[in-house]
């Protein structure tokens, strides 16, 4: 029950709210406390001042016990004394406590504008003031106001048992508000741990509609765009093994046949290496194709190594086509190379070389006879272009977005003498990636097609 999220979540949010409610309300009470009985205080020797200036005005028999009198129908006590100490009338019965106070009274000491002489109420039962009375610069007596203390206490105990109706109810509030600003947090959290726990069962159909615009929401979003991708990728894996299967299947059932056919007696010697020649370009086959799948390996796992220096595209560009023109005249295919000669660029010879070699083989297969492919190469102010253009059959739009792809055909009917295993240009596309590039193709059903590579500027390349 404590690991739970939304509970650890809801203890932190409790014990700092209720802390900080609690320095809040006690600082408030003791403020609003103190001030209530400052207020009881400057009142209670307001009023004695008031009877003090009364008398100053009228110091007579009938003034004191006018106040007198005034007094003991209040919740007050005056005893009013002449500059001695002597006592001329009060308006309650003395207690000793007031006796206490009035012996420890300095009476010569006194401020003309009074002072307080006992304010600890929670301890004392009065609390009391002294208010002098002169009459033309002659001091001549004192008014002593009186308060019993459990009028403030009575107060003090109404006010706490506010704050303490107002605290409870805050803390139930608090409870409240924390619980549900727990869930709001966790359930989101609890439905993306059910996502995860899905997706680790091997289920990718998760969907988290959460409609947040916080950092919860984008997490959302990317468990389900990761589990859209791996379903992608498992739907990737599952098409490439089948095509795998099915590549690797072809040239064994090919050599495995004709094995067999020329191992039977009677064959002549002409038939039997005309066989055997069907063998070993089976065997080519299969060997290339396990050779291009052992790149794409290390090109996934980023153990192709690329060796960088300062090539001269146009050199490049020349040597390759040198390579490829026998099989191009072989189909009667001209190759033409168009290159600025002052063109260097910061990449891997050989990796880049192969780059060229897999585009070129794949436009002679799709060009037709008495057709030209041009491989050129330009620059600009900020990037170097290398560009192969035929004149063949071109790509249907609907299959553009998907020539790079692995094992990836146009025509699905193409046999691999024709149409190759699907995986140069893959492999193109990724070496020319992993030099900082970009490979792109534009091309229109019997408008021929042109791929063109694009290295910037800069960062090693002249």
């Amino acid at each position: 029950m404590f690991n739970r999220l939304a509970l650890k979540i809801g203890l932190l949010f409790f014990v700092f709210i209720v802390s900080i409610e609690l320095f809040l309300f006690s600082t408030l009470y003791i403020t609003y406390v103190n001030e209530r009985v400052d207020e009881v205080m400057s009142n209670l020797l307001a009023r004695g001042n008031t009877h003090s200036d009364v008398l100053e005005d009228s110091f007579n028999e009938s003034t004191l016990s006018h106040v007198a009198m005034m007094e003991s129908s209040s919740d007050f006590i005056v005893i009013i004394t002449d500059e001695t100490g002597n006592e001329l009338t009060h308006s309650d019965r003395i207690e000793p406590e007031m006796l206490d106070v009035l012996g420890h009274t300095d009476i010569e000491q006194v401020p003309e504008q009074g002072e307080i002489l006992e304010d600890n109420w929670q301890d004392e039962r009065f609390i009391a003031t002294d208010s002098p009375i002169t009459i033309g610069g002659e001091h001549r007596g004192h008014v002593f106001m009186f308060a019993e203390t459990n009028h403030i206490k009575a107060m003090v105990d109404r006010m706490r048992n506010q704050f303490l109706l107002g605290g409870l109810i805050s803390v139930l509030l608090t409870v409240i508000t924390i619980f549900l600003l727990s869930r709001f947090i966790t359930l989101p959290l609890i439905r993306m741990k059910e996502a995860t726990e899905k997706l680790g069962k091997g289920q990718s159909d998760v969907a988290l509609h959460i409609e947040r615009n916080d950092e919860l929401g984008e997490l959302a979003n990317a468990i389900t765009h990761l589990s859209d991708d791996l379903d992608r990728l498992k739907q990737e894996r599952n098409d490439f093994l089948a095509s795998i299967s099915h590549e690797l299947r072809t040239p064994l059932t090919y050599m495995k046949g004709y094995a067999d056919i020329a191992s039977r007696p009677g064959l002549t010697e002409q038939e039997r290496e005309e066989y055997l020649a069907i063998i070993r370009e089976e065997t080519g086959h299969l060997t290339k194709l396990i050779k291009q799948l052992f790149e794409l390996a290390q090109l996934d796992h980023n153990q192709f190594s690329i060796q960088k220096e300062q090539v001269p595209i146009d050199a490049l560009c020349h040597s390759v086509a040198a390579l490829v023109r026998p099989a191009f005249n072989d189909k009667n295919i001209t190759i033409s190379v168009e290159c600025d000669p002052e063109i260097t660029a910061w990449i891997d010879p050989a990796r880049f070389q192969q780059v060229l070699l897999n585009i070129l083989d794949n436009a002679r297969k799709h060009s037709e006879p008495n057709t030209i492919v041009t491989l050129r190469g330009q620059q600009d102010e900020e990037s170097i272009t290398i560009s192969v253009t035929d004149q063949g059959e071109g790509i249907p739009p609907e299959d553009l977005p998907f020539v790079f792809e692995r094992l990836y055909r146009v025509d699905k009917s193409r046999s691999r003498q024709s149409g190759g295993s699907g995986l140069g240009l893959a492999i193109a596309k990724e070496l020319v990636e992993s030099h900082g590039g970009q490979i792109h193709i534009n091309s229109a059903a019997q408008q021929g097609t042109t791929l063109t590579i694009t290295l910037k500027r800069g960062n090693g390349l002249a």
